[in-house]
C-alpha cells in the first residue's frame, strides 16, 4: 500500500473513533435524557386504601367497595387492605399521609367533600392540591333520618319543634361542625327559617358512629350519606325523613321525599373520589386513572351502584379542575352559612 494511502486510512479511523466518542460523556454513558420505563409488574405488592374515618362510614364503604370490586373484576391481582385513620373530619388522614408517604405509590386515599371545606375553613393546613387527584368516582346524597320510633314523621314535623326550642332536638353527623353533614342540614335549617347558630350539632368520626349515637336513643335525627344508612332504611331500624337529591332515588328508597319535595328549595350532591399522595410516579398515576376507568364499566361496579343507590360520575381528565370550582362554591357557602368570614 503506498504511503498516501496509508495515510488516508489512519485519518478515517481517527475520524471515526473520534464520532463514537462524542456521543458519551467522560463515564460513557449517554448524556441525553432517559426515557421514562414502563413497569408491567406494578403493582409488586399490596396497595394500601385509606379511608379517612372510622369503620361503616361513607368513606370506609366506599374504600372497601373500589377493593372488593377490583378483586372480583380481577382488574388488580395484589392486595388492597383498606387502613381507616379517623380525625378531624380527615384532616387527621391527609396530614399523616402528606407528612409520611410522599411519591409512594403503594398508598391512595378516598375523599369526598371535606377535602375542600377543611382546607377552606381551616381545620386542615393541608388541601387537595397536596395530593394527586386520580378520580372522581360517584355521586351520594344526604339523608336526613329518625329511629323507628320517633315521634317525627317528615322532615316538617322535625323542622318545626327545631322552630319552636332547637335546645330539645339535636342533630347528629359524621363530619365535623361546619363539615359535609352539618353544612347539608345547616343549608335546610336555613330554607325552614331557622339560624345555623341554632342547630344543637353533635359531630362524630365517621357516619358509622353516627347512626349508632341514633340507635342508642342519644340523638334526635342524623344528617349522613345515603350509603351509609341504607342498610338501616332498609332494615326499618331507621326512617328516612328526606333525601338531598334533585329527583327521588329507585328501590328501596323510592318512598323517600326528596327536600324540595318536603317544602325546602335545597339540594345537596356528595361526590366521592380516589387520591395519591403527593409527587405520585406518573406511572402509578397511569395505572390507577386506567383501572378506575375500567372499573367503573364493570357488572360488579353496576351492582354495588345499585346496592348503595350511588350514582357514576368517573371523571379523571378534568377532575382536578373540578375540585377548584368546588372550592369556590365552598366558600360561597361556608361564608352565606356564617361557618367562615
Amino acid at each position: 500500500m503506498k504511503r498516501s494511502q496509508l495515510g488516508v486510512w489512519l485519518l478515517i479511523l481517527v475520524l471515526a473513533t473520534t464520532l463514537a466518542l462524542s456521543g458519551c460523556g467522560k463515564t460513557g454513558t449517554s448524556t441525553s435524557a432517559a426515557p421514562e420505563v414502563k413497569n408491567p409488574a406494578y403493582p409488586e405488592k399490596a396497595v394500601e386504601i385509606v379511608a379517612p374515618a372510622g369503620a361503616g362510614g361513607g368513606w370506609d364503604t366506599f374504600a372497601r367497595a373500589i377493593a372488593k370490586t377490583m378483586a372480583d373484576e380481577k382488574i388488580v391481582t395484589q392486595p388492597l387492605p383498606v387502613l381507616n385513620k379517623a380525625g378531624g373530619s380527615g384532616a387527621v388522614a391527609l396530614a399523616w399521609l402528606v407528612s409520611n408517604h410522599k411519591a409512594d405509590p403503594y398508598e391512595l386515599i378516598v375523599y369526598s367533600p371535606p377535602l375542600i371545606i377543611n382546607g377552606v375553613n381551616g381545620t386542615s393546613k393541608q388541601t387537595f392540591r397536596d395530593l394527586t387527584p386520580l378520580a372522581r368516582v360517584i355521586s351520594d346524597y344526604n339523608v336526613i333520618v329518625v329511629k323507628n320510633d320517633s315521634p317525627y314523621k317528615t322532615l316538617k314535623d322535625l323542622l318545626e319543634a327545631m322552630k319552636k326550642d332547637p335546645t330539645k332536638i339535636s342533630i347528629g353527623g359524621g363530619s365535623a361542625p361546619g363539615g359535609m353533614d352539618h353544612l347539608a342540614f345547616a343549608k335546610i335549617a336555613m330554607a325552614a327559617g331557622i339560624k345555623p347558630k341554632d342547630i344543637k350539632y353533635v359531630s362524630f368520626q365517621g357516619g358509622g358512629e353516627a347512626m349508632a349515637s341514633l340507635l342508642g336513643g342519644h340523638l334526635t335525627a342524623i344528617s349522613t350519606g345515603v350509603g351509609e344508612s341504607i342498610a338501616q332504611i332498609e332494615a326499618k331500624t331507621v326512617r328516612a325523613l328526606a333525601i338531598t337529591s334533585e329527583k327521588r332515588l329507585g328501590g328501596s328508597l323510592a318512598s323517600v321525599p326528596t327536600v324540595k319535595e318536603s317544602g325546602f328549595d335545597v339540594s345537596y350532591q356528595i361526590w366521592r373520589g380516589v387520591f395519591g399522595p403527593p409527587e405520585m410516579p406518573a406511572e402509578a398515576v397511569r395505572f390507577w386513572k386506567e383501572a378506575l376507568g375500567k372499573m367503573v364499566k364493570t357488572k360488579g361496579w353496576e351492582a354495588v351502584l345499585k346496592n348503595y343507590q350511588w350514582a357514576d360520575a368517573f371523571d379523571a381528565d378534568k377532575f382536578s379542575e373540578f375540585l377548584a370550582q368546588e372550592e369556590g362554591v365552598y366558600k360561597k357557602l361556608l361564608t352565606e352559612l356564617g361557618f367562615v368570614k
